[in-house]
């Protein structure tokens, strides 16, 4: 039954991931793709962290970490970006 409900969440993840491509494709402004790529950085730890649910292997959840750092770095050099035009000082 888990693992049924598992693939069923992996389905529905994937979709989200999908709809957040095509926002980050038609995005009509730049905050809507930063918005988009920062979706699709939580998208990727949730079907990540289902795959070690799945799998039962611990070293998807430190996979998973190593990615939410990555995206909360990325969307804050984005936004940092966007509001002054340049990253570094």
């Amino acid at each position: 039954m888990l693992t049924i409900s598992i693939m069923i969440a992996c389905g529905m993840v994937l979709i989200a991931l999908i709809l957040n491509s095509w926002r980050l494709v038609v995005g009509p402004n730049t905050p809507d793709r930063i918005i988009a790529v920062d979706t699709m950085y939580i998208n990727s730890i949730a079907l990540i962290l289902l795959l070690g649910m799945y799998r039962g292997s611990p070293l998807y959840f430190e996979g998973a970490l190593l990615i939410a750092l990555l995206g909360f770095i990325s969307t804050s050099a984005f936004c940092k970006y966007l509001l002054r035009g340049d990253i570094v000082e």
